[in-house]
This record gives structure tokens, sequence and C-alpha cells, in this order.
């Protein structure tokens, strides 16, 4: 019945995860059916129903960046597959017939793969895992953790090529970035950093993140977070080149083994220098080492930078500059806003700044459009569609703000690459929000 969704909603509902949005369910690796996806009976119960609670509303649709970007992703679609395929496959499953491909001596035909009759492969990949989808559905629906499962069936059943020169790098080098001329170390020089493990005395570890220390352009922000955090008379470490990629790019793109190992390594690092507290200026550390890594045992106070710098600002412990006549709009990383609840810090940040406007955009907060780099977009070619980036720096620049800014690398990188060098219509500067305030402050001074 059409109706069915009226009975399923509320109990998809009452079902639905606790918790961190952002955080995905740990599977035992050892386990291959943990992760494989060969037949309709290897989905959980709850994603079955998933299909039976949707009111086909297209709220899920209508928001995903990917669909609208022109890809082939479409969550309701995903789901509503899911629903149809088990109703084709369901009778024979209870008449215990085998369904998955090459079992039992049923007469019925072998069942396809799932991925490339059920879903195409280029739509899983297309998902930037930024959560729009499980925003706004009024029945509670998990489209985001079906298809980081699909993902995982894929990568770790060695079916796809797809990521796999990142997961490599994360294997080889610890890190994504490949080709990366820099050290971990080499955005501190001169600016007298402690590092653990050649000096222990810290109060808090400030988490650099590999996009943060690799990357040429992020460079100028760890930088100007690492002066706010020096300003404030904050007492911080890095651990330089002992730190290594937290271990998000190579969850998100599937490769749950290699993840993992990261998370183990660096929990095991951690416990041994017997750090506390740590801050991270990236959404997606973030999210790795305060949701996901207790699922192994490290449990650590983890703050984003904005909140550690807003906190320092009510605190009256950063002295701030008298007046700067700017326009800003704020972009919402979708690892920090929607997926964990935090959108005032950063504009509190901005708000303390005198003279300084903050112009948002038609879509912020819960409702913002991904900047297209999550989900370890930000390491494969976007050859379908739009680039996610671009409609995201479009909305930007129709506030007519002066500058765009944002509290994650991801982000930075994406809108750097639309800007341009602020050349022709683009004439618009993309940063940090600690570089923001660090660059009012040094004009004041």
């Amino acid at each position: 019945s059409k109706h069915l969704h009226i009975l399923a909603s509320p109990v998809n509902t009452v079902f639905k995860k606790t918790g961190a949005k952002g955080a995905l369910k740990n599977i035992d690796i050892a386990q291959p059916e943990s992760y494989k996806l060969l037949s309709i009976d290897d989905f959980t119960w709850k994603q079955l129903l998933d299909g039976f609670s949707c009111t086909v509303c297209g709220r899920c649709y209508a928001a995903c960046p990917a669909r609208l970007s022109g890809k082939p992703l479409s969550p309701r679609e995903l789901i509503l597959g899911i629903k149809d395929h088990l109703l084709e496959t369901g009778p024979g499953l209870l008449d215990g017939k085998k369904s998955r491909v090459g079992e039992g001596d049923s007469p019925e035909p072998a069942s396809t793969p799932l991925v490339g009759s059920l879903i195409d492969e280029d739509a899983l990949w297309a998902c930037t895992t930024c959560g729009a989808c499980q925003e706004v559905c009024p029945a509670s629906n998990e489209q985001m953790n079906t298809i980081i499962n699909f993902r995982r069936h894929l990568q770790m059943g060695a079916l796809t090529k797809t990521g796999q020169d990142t997961l490599k790098n994360l294997r080889v080098r610890m890190n994504p970035w490949r080709g990366t001329v820099y050290a971990r170390t080499d955005w501190a020089e001169e600016m007298d950093i402690k590092i653990v493990g050649e000096d222990d005395d810290i109060d808090i570890l400030f988490w650099v993140g590999c996009t943060g220390a690799l990357e040429d352009r992020c460079f100028k922000a760890t930088q100007a977070i690492a002066a706010m955090l020096k300003a404030s008379g904050i007492n911080f470490g890095i651990l330089g080149e002992e730190e290594m990629c937290c271990g998000d790019p190579a969850r998100r793109l599937g490769g749950e083994h290699l993840y993992q190992m990261l998370a183990a390594g660096n929990i095991q690092l951690l416990k041994d220098y017997n750090i506390r507290k740590i801050v991270t200026a990236c959404p997606h550390c973030y999210n790795t080492l305060k949701n996901e890594y207790p699922q192994f045992g490290g449990d650590f106070e983890v703050v984003h930078h904005t909140e550690l710098i807003a906190e320092q600002i009510q605190k009256k412990k950063l002295e701030l500059p008298t007046d700067r006549n700017i326009s800003v709009t704020y972009h919402d990383p979708c690892y920090l806003g929607r997926h964990n609840g935090s959108y005032q810090a950063a504009r509190q940040i901005l708000e303390s700044i005198p003279g300084l406007k903050l112009v948002e955009m038609e879509k912020n907060r819960k409702d913002s459009l991904c900047c297209g780099g999550g989900g370890g977009r930000l390491w494969l070619e976007e050859n379908i569609g739009r680039r996610i980036s671009g409609m995201r720096f479009e909305q930007a620049v129709e506030t007519k703000a002066d500058m765009i800014v944002t509290g994650c690398p991801y982000c930075l990188q994406m809108f750097e690459s639309e800007a341009g060098g602020g050349e022709g219509d683009n004439r618009v500067m993309v940063k940090d929000v600690a570089e923001l305030l660090a660059d009012s402050i040094q004009k004041e001074s």
C-alpha cells in the first residue's frame, strides 16, 4: 500500500541512530558479512525499513547537492529502489530460496550485482556525505550510511578503482595528498611552537590535520590559528611528523580497514603522550576524533578552533581591533554545522570584530549547501554535471560581500579554486575565520 509509511515512519523514527549525526557505524572488518552487499538480505532491517518509511515527499531529492549539480544520485530513489528490490525478491526469501549470487540449488536465476543494477556506481561516488538528505527527511531515513556501506563493499571487495590513489597515499604516506613537497612542520617554522615528544609540557594539543599542514593555501590559516592560540596565552603543542591522517578520507571512501589502522595508531600515540584535550582546525578531523575514535577506546575532549577562539574572546583573552570596515558571508562546513551542531561560534567571532558586517547566504546553518569536498570528494575528479563548489560560490557572490569566510580547510580549498585568484567576476577573497581575525588584529597593531 502507498500508505504503509504511515505505520512505518513512527517506528523508523523511534529506532533512528542516536548520538552524533556525523559518526559512521563501526563494523568488524574481520567479518566479510559486515561489509559485503551481495543481495537484499545483506542489508540491515533498519535500512530496509527506510524504504517503507519514505513518504516520497522529495525533500531529500531537493536538498542533495549531488542531485542539484546534475549527478546521478537521488537519495530518494536509492531507498525506494531497495524497497522495490525487496518486494521483488522477498517472497522467494520467505520460501527459503537463496538470493546470493552462486548459492543454493534454486532453479531461479542468480541475482545480478546490486551495484550496476539496483544503483549506478557513479551515484554512490557522487555523495559528499554532507547529511542534507537526512537533515530534511521527515521519516528519519538514513541514506548516507547506506551509501557508505555500498562504498565499503566496493573498496574492501576490490570491486572499484575509484579513490585507489588516495587510499594508496594514506597507506604509504599516512596522508591523502599526492606530490606535496612539504613536511608537516614546515608551516610552523620560526613560530616557536612546541612539538610533543620534544616538550610535552602542554595543556592542549593542536591537531593540525593533513590539509592544514601540507597544502600551501592552508598554511596561512594554520599559522593564523596558532597565532591566535599564542595570543590567548594557551599552552599548546603539535605532534609534528608523528601526526598521521585521522582516517576520515579513508572511511568516507569505503576503506574501513585502512581507517581502523590509522585510528588505532593515532589513539595509541595520543594515549602514550597522555593527551586529554585537542583543538583542531578541520571539521572532518574534529568529527572523527570526537565522535568516531571513542568506538576504539579513544576518548578525548575535542574542540574546533572557532569554538576555542570564541571562548577566548568571551573571556577577554584576545584584544580585538577597534574597527574593520568589511562585509563578509560565512559558509557553514557540513561536518562542523550539520553533523555536529556548531553554528554560532564562528559567527560570534565575526560579530565581535567592530565594523564588520555579516551577510548571510540564503542557505545557511542546517540548510547550508555543501562545498563539494566532503566524503572524500576533495581527492576525486568531478566529471559529471556542474561543480558543487561553483554552485555554492555563486550563492556567496550573490550576497555581494567582500569576503567569504569559513572554518574548514576543505571548504577553503574548494572556494579558492572557484575564486580563480580574485579575477573578473570572481573578485572576492576567501579566508578562514582565524585568518580574518589575525589580519584584523595585525592591522590594528
